[in-house]
């Protein structure tokens, strides 16, 4: 057990594991920005804040991902990170036309 906990003090030491865990954590946020507008509504509701935060947690991750050069977190990043833009895009087209 404390050879995992030292194992795992250390990948936290480096600057490329803590950009990594950001993304996934900022990634991980806005299914609660999305639960809390929900909640406020009192129906399902995805806010333009949580494709930002889709949006810039992907990045990270995409950035993390090219550092290890892990293909597979690259093509899931890309086609998300192609998919926030557009809802982003979208949303702010359909905001101009009103």
């Amino acid at each position: 057990m404390q050879e995992w906990y030292a194992s795992f003090l250390v990948i936290l030491e480096s600057p490329w594991a803590l950009l990594g865990f950001a993304g996934q954590a900022l990634f991980f946020s806005r299914w609660v920005v999305q639960w809390i507008a929900s909640e406020k509504r009192k129906e399902s509701h995805v806010p333009l804040a949580f494709w930002y935060i889709s949006l810039a947690g992907g990045v990270l991750i995409m950035i993390y991902a090219v550092h290890r050069h892990d293909p597979v977190f690259m093509m899931g990043q890309t086609i998300g990170i192609a998919n926030y833009g557009r809802n982003i895009m979208l949303i702010h087209r359909k905001a101009a036309s009103r």
